[in-house]
């Protein structure tokens, strides 16, 4: 075979194709666009993810650096969780912010911080799942009129923002979340607003109970270290947020090992509550021994 044939036939070989699919690595996800416009918090999220990207982190290796989860960080940056000052403070000086971070939040979020519940109607209107305990008052979105009223003092702007997030049960699309509400039986014994106003709000407890809603009572002494009221959301993507009220404020958290504390003290309270049949008959029985 001559020079020029080996030549021609080196040229003419087929060349190895290479296996894209095992060399490539998958390409990274790109981070949702942020609109800092959008709330007090959003823009703090935005100032969050620009430090930290500036600072060559993922949420996680951020998180490491911090004590944070990776999670947390990530929620706060899409302004679904509020944070804590300490938050801001612990965040600025691992992503060397000179500050800006604990700036924002003196400065837009501590009054959003109080009242509690500032972003917590996001994520209750995005559920399509709300667990409720409520150890002292009838919860928020089965509150009456004239209930929520007494509870805030005659604010005209509270009790309307209050029932507006009420439609979210009678809305057709998306279709209403379930709520599964557990109230400590102390709430049917509460005053709120006098007789007739307690007469109202238990009967609405027992009419609003449906295919989607449940109320259940918790017999008094029955439960056992619980210190406080909370609700779970749970959004379509299974991705859960909690909001829980402590003596000084209220405070939204996706933390995991926060939502798996809260998960396990909601299944033990309605484990030791009355079922709803049961539950009906003793606030209708209330209602006829104690506010008629």
């Amino acid at each position: 075979m001559t020079r020029s044939t080996l030549r021609y036939i080196s040229a003419n070989r087929p060349r190895p194709v290479a296996n894209t699919c095992q060399r490539r690595s998958p390409m990274p996800r790109r981070p949702s666009p942020l609109d800092p416009s959008a709330s007090p918090l959003a823009l703090f999220g935005a100032e969050l993810r620009f430090l930290r990207e500036r600072a060559g982190l993922s949420q996680d290796q951020a998180g490491t650096k911090a004590n944070y989860s990776g999670s947390h960080i990530g929620a706060v940056e899409r302004a679904e969780d509020m944070p804590l000052r300490k938050f801001a403070e612990r965040m600025d000086e691992v992503l060397d912010g000179s500050g800006i971070l604990l700036r924002l939040w003196d400065g837009l979020l501590k009054r959003s911080v109080h009242p509690p519940w500032f972003d917590w109607p996001v994520h209750e209107s995005a559920a399509d799942l709300l667990r409720s305990f409520e150890l002292a008052l009838v919860y928020g979105l089965l509150q009456t009129e004239a209930y929520a009223r007494a509870l805030l003092h005659g604010d005209e702007h509270q009790v309307r923002a209050r029932l507006a997030r009420q439609e979210i049960l009678q809305r057709t699309e998306p279709e209403p979340p379930y709520l599964a509400c557990v109230l400590d039986e102390s709430v049917l014994w509460r005053e709120v607003g006098g007789p007739e106003v307690m007469r109202e709000q238990l009967q609405h407890l027992v009419a609003a109970v449906s295919e989607r809603i449940s109320v259940q009572i918790l017999p008094c002494g029955l439960h056992r270290g619980v210190n406080g009221s909370f609700v779970l959301a749970t959004v379509d993507d299974r991705r859960e947020v909690a909001y829980v009220e402590t003596a000084a404020r209220g405070i939204t958290t996706g933390e995991p090992a926060d939502l798996a504390r809260l998960t396990k003290r909601f299944e033990s309270i309605r484990s030791r509550a009355l079922p709803v049949d049961q539950s009906l008959e003793l606030i209708t029985r209330t209602v006829k021994e104690r506010w008629s």
